[in-house]
């Protein structure tokens, strides 16, 4: 796969996952490590740590109701910090509770600015087809009051070039002007692409993994997704995202060969 979007393959924080990354991504890549509730934001900033010592450029996401104080965050961030890290993703995140002070990304953004002097980039969630707690009005007015602090936007996973144009529209028209990564999912079953994105609330776009025409079939190679026309099209919108957010699933050995423009590529495809 080929074009000239840079890319950010995200990982899912697990055991052995640090390894295999060395073994089949190039240490010139970009990596987003995300925080699960049953993994634990400690977990992702640890893993995040590891390979930012061994020269991946590395974004860490934060969970806001994860983090269980302001200490807790302060000592998180010196640590990326000291691995080298200059970005985090701050979102409100899936535990059903907040673990302390912070119930949503805003309170959460607001404290990394603060303790972090204003050096440490932020990107924040964007949802082109909604979002199932929140309706897309509201998603709408965070993003509007948290806009002045963060540093991108990194959509859903989503599989229509078209609404993610018109998202990117919307967001211009509204007010937002942060630069936005497309979220893609990489190489993946079919079975596990569908019930993944069905749980994160992916919308009309997922419809075409249960087509039996030609459309569907160009997509799907032996039974896993290909990202290669979506991303050929999102290089062509105008204007074209800031980047490609690769969802891999961990999947990392199964990704294509890439080149992009900021260097980054796997070592196997």
């Amino acid at each position: 796969m080929t074009n000239q979007l840079p890319v950010r393959l995200e990982i899912i924080p697990t055991d052995g996952i640090v390894a295999k990354v060395q073994t089949y991504v190039s240490a010139k890549s970009t990596l987003t490590v995300t925080c699960l509730p049953h993994h634990g934001v400690e977990t992702t900033v640890r893993a995040s740590v590891q390979l930012g010592r061994l020269g991946y450029k590395v974004i860490p996401h934060l969970a806001a109701r994860s983090i269980e104080s302001r200490a807790q965050l302060a000592r998180m961030l010196r640590d990326c910090e000291a691995a080298g890290i200059t970005e985090v993703f701050a979102i409100g995140g899936d535990a059903p509770e907040a673990a302390g002070p912070y119930g949503s990304s805003g309170r959460l953004i607001e404290d990394i600015a603060d303790l972090t002097g204003g050096t440490m980039a932020i990107g924040v969630a964007g949802y082109p087809e909604g979002h199932p707690k929140c309706n897309e009005l509201q998603m709408l007015d965070a993003l509007l009051e948290k806009q002045h602090l963060a540093s991108n936007v990194v959509t859903q996973m989503c599989f229509s070039a078209p609404r993610i144009g018109w998202y990117a529209e919307l967001l211009r028209r509204e007010g937002v002007d942060l630069p936005i990564w497309a979220g893609v999912a990489g190489a993946v079953p079919r079975a596990k692409l569908i019930a993944l994105a069905t749980k994160i609330g992916v919308g009309p776009s997922l419809k075409f993994l249960n087509r039996k025409g030609p459309l569907a079939r160009g997509l799907l190679n032996a039974g896993s997704y290909s990202s290669r026309s979506l991303v050929s099209e999102l290089a062509a919108i105008d204007p074209a995202p800031a980047g490609i957010h690769l969802y891999t699933f961990n999947n990392v050995e199964t990704q294509p060969a890439m080149t992009w423009s900021d260097g980054a590529d796997a070592k196997a495809s």
